[in-house]
């Protein structure tokens, strides 16, 4: 079938589309010229037969597809240089920009291993090193002359930095550090890129001086020759092995031999280590894991793009494949017809869009709090790791399940390989755990709120993102009279929060009161606090999606305001639902009540099923983007498996040696 015929019932139903897709592309994007830059990008890869595969890389080995992925990566620096000369806007800046747009668009599937060197490597030179160590490392970053990764989690110890055992210890003598692995679980692991690509990296290793520890700092190692790329003497270096996704991106682990580096490659920005071995502490500790904060804030928002590109794909699927039927005398109905399969997907595409509002409500966030570090403000610090780790949290759990849920939704087909689930999915549930694993973020988001839970119990001024708590803390409990009105719903979430966070701060305090120590008391209380981080968190989301489309209502056509506010309810109906015993026990919620908001969060999928098609098509994720076969515009789903299927190595010839070699021993041995 040819691709330029699209299916008739995907077009059937971007026929129902009530509003403008390009109204809603602009507002999702953020305006024409980042869309003219977003579709420039993506038309431009997909232009450059370098970037095509001729046998999919599902099909390849691990060693191909590490391979083909760094061919790609590095034909992208060529051409990104050759096209902005050719446009006579070359200079380091936009160069830069191009790239990491092109490296961070999704396009390589398996994961570039050049990633890590924008969004990592270089945000710790320029976040953790000294102007003179930028001065030195960052030119030669940029332009590539050197290549990086963060090497910080190790075989035995991950979140827990404290716990890392690599060791920096001072040589007062030859004003070296001395690098070294004392245990096999010192050993890093899993650095994105170590393996064969990089020549440097960031080790994160405690320092050690006058006989001191002094916690976990960063250093410059260089790992292998800038000539051969041969690794140095004193390094044990290699690949870890296949992985569930990102199979591309080359993670590696790294010992250490007693390997020597100048005392003037530990990062010095925020604490400094003197010639006479006297270390010079940073004003505020947290400042050594700035790079981590950036990390996560960016990682909410492409797990909502990972999510909106899984529903699309179902969405697509779902108005495509026709099976069963609803009225007898009717044929077989299209799968998005039936109000189970509108539960699975219409809910992800409302959560994707208010993933990616809370995304750039963290990045403004982030903005605002490092113009206040480099003003040397660093009270709004605390609350931003706090928020960032509970949002980092939510939108890695939400994305990892609604993308099974797309897969589930589209039955066996959303099995294969070629539907593509499998890299979104990786790429999400790997998110669970890199940047700090989800528990254990939601305990430090849980320790931060019991800390203003008793800032607010004394009367003090409480930040943006907890100020509610001052509404509830030293005050008697009282249920909030219940309404389904979005304002409500959100305000009820922060009655959760505040009388969960009350009922475990009362819980620490009488364990302590019975001997515990204070680390004791909340350990034993975990279970609660994580639930009080988690509920913060999801409070936060509805808060953002809700104030953000209201104020793009404000301008927005009254075709897509009506659908933005759909899309609101319906994310904020979906949350309630998941959280009603606490509605039944911190509001005056009814049976009743409950009854009738589940026949609105019905009534919305109902509203927005006309515009599903339309909503997913406004995301703008090209083909070559969503690497589907079940979820490319024309909709031919069957055609493509096909195609998919025959371009398998095993189909490129008609009997496999297998046969010769046992299969036909077997049928002639007379077992």
């Amino acid at each position: 079938m040819p691709v330029d015929v699209v299916n008739k019932d995907l077009q059937h139903e971007r026929s129902k589309c009530t509003f403008n897709q390009e109204e809603f592309t602009l507002w999702w994007v953020g305006g024409q010229d980042k869309l003219d830059e977003k579709r420039f990008t993506e038309n431009y890869y997909v232009s450059q037969p370098e970037f095509h595969d001729t046998t999919p890389l599902h099909y390849a080995s691990h060693q191909e597809i590490y391979e083909q992925t760094v061919r790609k990566a590095t034909v992208i620096f060529t051409k990104v240089k050759k096209l902005l000369q050719e446009q006579e806007k070359y200079d380091a800046k936009n160069y830069v920009n191009f790239l990491d747009s092109l490296l961070g668009t999704g396009v390589i599937k398996e994961g570039s291993p050049l990633r890590l060197h924008f969004v990592m490597f270089i945000p710790a030179i320029v976040g953790q090193g000294s102007a003179e160590q930028q001065a030195k490392w960052l030119d030669k970053a940029l332009n590539c002359e050197i290549l990086g990764t963060y090497a910080q989690t190790e075989l035995g110890h991950g979140t827990f930095l404290r716990g890392l055992e690599t060791t920096a210890t001072f040589d007062e003598t030859t004003d070296e550090i001395i690098l070294n692995s004392p245990t096999l679980t010192a050993y890093k692991w899993w650095p994105g890129a170590l393996a064969q690509t990089v020549n440097h990296c960031i080790v994160m290793a405690q320092l050690y001086s006058n006989g001191k520890c002094h916690g976990v700092h960063a250093f410059m190692v260089q790992v292998r020759d800038e000539d051969t790329h041969m690794p140095l003497p004193g390094l044990e270096i290699g690949d870890i092995g296949h992985k569930m996704g990102f199979k591309g991106v080359n993670n590696g682990y790294l010992g250490f031999k007693k390997y020597r580096i100048p005392r003037a490659n530990m990062l010095m920005r925020n604490a400094q280590l003197l010639r006479d071995g006297t270390y010079v502490k940073p004003v505020s500790s947290v400042l050594t894991y700035g790079t981590m904060v950036f990390v996560r804030v960016i990682i909410v928002s492409g797990m909502a793009h990972n999510l909106a590109k899984s529903a699309t794909i179902a969405v697509r699927y779902s108005s495509v494949r026709r099976q069963s039927v609803i009225n007898p005398d009717q044929p077989e109905v299209q799968i998005i017809d039936h109000i189970t399969q509108q539960g699975k997907l219409l809910p992800q595409i409302a959560k994707a869009i208010a993933l990616k509002l809370t995304a750039d409500n963290l990045w403004q966030m982030y903005q605002e709090t490092t113009s206040d570090l480099n003003s040397g403000k660093l009270d709004r610090l605390p609350e931003l790791h706090a928020i960032a780790c509970c949002l980092k949290v939510v939108s890695t759990s939400d994305a990892a399940s609604g993308i099974e849920m797309c897969r589930l939704a589209c039955g066996g087909h959303g099995y294969l390989s070629c539907a593509n689930f499998m890299s979104f999915y990786t790429v999400a549930t790997a998110a669970s755990t890199y940047e700090g694993e989800n528990t254990v973020l939601l305990l430090q988001t849980a320790r931060y709120l019991i800390k203003m839970w008793n800032h607010a119990l004394k009367g003090k001024q409480l930040m943006q993102t907890v100020q509610y708590l001052a509404e509830f803390a030293g005050k008697s409990t009282k249920r909030l009279p219940w309404s389904d009105s979005i304002p409500v719903i959100i305000s009820a979430f922060q009655v959760i929060t505040a009388n969960r966070l009350n009922h475990a701060n009362a819980r620490i305090e009488q364990r302590k009161r019975k001997g515990f120590t204070p680390e004791e008391a909340t350990n034993l209380t975990g279970l609660e606090l994580i639930r009080v981080a988690e509920l913060h968190g999801r409070g936060f989301v509805l808060q953002s999606a809700y104030e953000m489309i209201e104020t793009a209502c404000q301008t927005a056509s009254p075709e897509l305001t009506r659908v933005l506010r759909e899309l609101c309810q319906l994310v904020v109906f979906d949350e309630a639902l998941k959280v009603v015993g606490d509605l039944m026990r911190f509001t005056t919620m009814s049976e009743r009540d409950l009854a009738k908001l589940q026949q609105k969060y019905e009534a919305s999928l109902a509203a927005i099923r006309p515009n599903a098609v339309g909503i997913v098509d406004a995301f703008d994720y090209p083909d070559y983007v969503l690497g589907s076969a079940l979820g490319a515009f024309d909709g031919n789903v069957y055609q493509r498996l096909l195609d998919d299927a025959m371009r398998s190595p095993l189909n490129q010839e008609p009997v496999n040696k297998t046969f010769e070699l046992y299969l036909k021993p077997l049928m002639r041995a007379k077992l």
